[in-house]
Formats: C-alpha cells, sequence, structure tokens
C-alpha cells in the first residue's frame, strides 16, 4: 500500500532541514539499564530546537513551500509543542504564524509560541473547536494550514530521528517512541522499515488516551475519546495518514499509567539530569512495564524522548512546602 512518507521523502527532510535543527544526542544510563534488564540508547528530542522533535517537521513543511505561499503565511492548531515549533519555523522563513491553541494548553507553552513571534488564537479544549478555529483562521489570512500530525512533509521531518539514531546506534532490536497523533511513530516506522527492517517498532501511549491500542486490537481507528492523562501531548487521535502506518508497521503499541510515567519523570530526571515533560517520558516507563520485560529476543532498545517543556510550576510529584 503507498504510505504518507518513503525514505526518500524522509532522506529529502532530513538534508532540507539540517541547517535549522539540532542533531540532538544519544545518551545512555547504567542504572536505567539495569532497571530494564535490557541496554537503553536515548534519542535526547527534549534537547531540539523549541525542546521537542517537532521542529524537525514543522522546519521541513515550512521550507518544502513555494516563496509565493509562503508570504501568505502558515496556521496550525497545537496543545503546545508543534505550535512552539511551527512559530520557530516560520521566524526562521521570515513569515507569518497563526497558531490555535486550547484553553487548557499548559501555560510554559503558550508563552513559548507567543516569545517565538506567532500570533495565539485560542479555542476550547476540543478537537472539534480546534479544526473549526484553525479553519477560520485559514480563510481569514489565506495561510497554508500545516497541521501536528496528519501532514505527509511533518511525518517525513519526524522521521529524521531515526536516520540518526541508527546512525549512532546501528544495532538496535527495537525503537519505542509515544503516540499521539503518530506523527513521530509513523515517521520513525516508515524510516526503520526500509533501513532497518529487522528492528522492532513500538509505540507507547498512557491508559487514559489510549486510542492507537485499541485501534490496532480491533483494526478500525478509533477517532474521538475523552482523554484524562497527565501526558498533555499524547491526548489526540491518529490520523487518517498515520493510522495506516501505525496499523500494518508498528508491531504493537505499549499502555502504561501515568504513575509510571510520573515515575519515569523523575528517574530522568534523578538518573540522567534531564528535564522531560511527561509525554516525553511515557516511552521510558513503557521500556520499564511488565508487557516489554515479556517481549523476547530484544537486548537494545532505542528509546525516544521526545519533549522537555514540562511546565516547573506544576511538577507531577511536587507537594506545597509547609511553612515554618
Amino acid at each position: 500500500m503507498s504510505f504518507a512518507a518513503d525514505l526518500d521523502a524522509i532522506r529529502d527532510a532530513h538534508a532540507r532541514i539540517r541547517p535549522h535543527v539540532h542533531r540532538t544526542p544519544v545518551l545512555t544510563c547504567a542504572t536505567l539499564d539495569r532497571r530494564a534488564g535490557r541496554r537503553l540508547f536515548f534519542k535526547c528530542e527534549n534537547l531540539q530546537r523549541g525542546g521537542a522533535f517537532k521542529a524537525r517537521g514543522a522546519m521541513n513543511a515550512v521550507w518544502r513551500l513555494d516563496e509565493a505561499t509562503a508570504r501568505r503565511g502558515v496556521v496550525t492548531h497545537s496543545s503546545g509543542n508543534h505550535a512552539q515549533a511551527l512559530a520557530i519555523a516560520a521566524a526562521s522563513r521570515g513569515i507569518a504564524a497563526h497558531v490555535v491553541m486550547p484553553s487548557d494548553a499548559p501555560r510554559v507553552k503558550r508563552a513559548a509560541v507567543e516569545g517565538y513571534g506567532a500570533r495565539v488564537i485560542p479555542c476550547e479544549p476540543t478537537l472539534a473547536s480546534r479544526l473549526e478555529t484553525a479553519g477560520r483562521v485559514v480563510e481569514e489570512t489565506g495561510g497554508t494550514l500545516i497541521g501536528p500530525y496528519d501532514h505527509p512533509d511533518v511525518i517525513a521531518g519526524q522521521g529524521t530521528c531515526a536516520i540518526e539514531l541508527l546512525e549512532e546506534v546501528p544495532d538496535l532490536d527495537a525503537v519505542i517512541a509515544p503516540v499521539g497523533g503518530g506523527g513521530l511513530l509513523s515517521g520513525v516506522a516508515l524510516a526503520l522499515r526500509e533501513l532497518a527492517p529487522r528492528v522492532r517498532v513500538l509505540g507507547a501511549e498512557p491508559r487514559g488516551a489510549d486510542d492507537a491500542a485499541r485501534s490496532k486490537a480491533s483494526g478500525v481507528r478509533v477517532t474521538t475519546q475523552t482523554p484524562d492523562t497527565v501526558a498533555d501531548g499524547l491526548r489526540t487521535v491518529l490520523g487518517e495518514l498515520t493510522w495506516p502506518v501505525v496499523r500494518d508497521v508498528v508491531e504493537e503499541i505499549l499502555v502504561v499509567e501515568d504513575a509510571m510515567t510520573i515515575a519515569a519523570m523523575r528517574l530522568l530526571l534523578e538518573r540522567m539530569k534531564l528535564v522531560v515533560e511527561p509525554s516525553g517520558a511515557v516511552p521510558l516507563a513503557a521500556a520499564l512495564s511488565r508487557r516489554f520485560a515479556e517481549l523476547e529476543g530484544i537486548a537494545r532498545v532505542g528509546v525516544v524522548l521526545s519533549g522537555g517543556n514540562a511546565d516547573l510550576d506544576a511538577l507531577p510529584w511536587a507537594r506545597p512546602q509547609r511553612r515554618r
């Protein structure tokens, strides 16, 4: 079947965005290796421009626009990381960015979007409101809509992190990436399908937003859900382009409880000195899960830490300090 991107598109994206994004490091931690019972190799997209992997897809989509189209600006809807990424990408090309953000988006992410020069348009915290508001902004501005995940150029851009991971660690047995809308997981899966077909691709998502796991189990894409999870970046459902990739190329979706994700966040901070947001810590939680331990034939695992835009005023393990 035909997918949203292929290896040529991902390689083209890698060359296109190279001047505009960081080549993030791959780090290891002996303590976390012991806890997982496997070697873990962390692709640190929390250290990417804008604090997340989203810079890859946004840069690819923005820099693929022809000059006349680019001058009209770009539009998106996002709870935060793609919003920041598109704002940065638009600024790098000197064009306007109009970003629709749900009212419950983390404060730190909205402030960052505005700080990068984008105009923020608030909406109700539902997918329907996001889409309706974004459509209206496109009509008003003439800008190009660049969605956060269900866009071929975005998917190709996200897949570039798999190219870099394999260049650093060519003998992986598996890669775990988080899944919300599926842009990152799809891009990684499509890259690995051709570059290293023996590498098993696994998704990770929170129990409170497990549409990908339920879609895989039934063979039918879940299109609506009422998410309840600390991982705000993974609350959306799979897209029309990303679903076939998850269905046909991704082996399994590992589902974790929020308590596991919070524990993973803390481990990353304590043991690796890495600030990782809840959505970015979900893959480590999956790597430490009982279900992952049951999978045989896996010794070396790539773990994509997708973002680091944690709200430091609302760390999930913080407690009010008692006055003395």
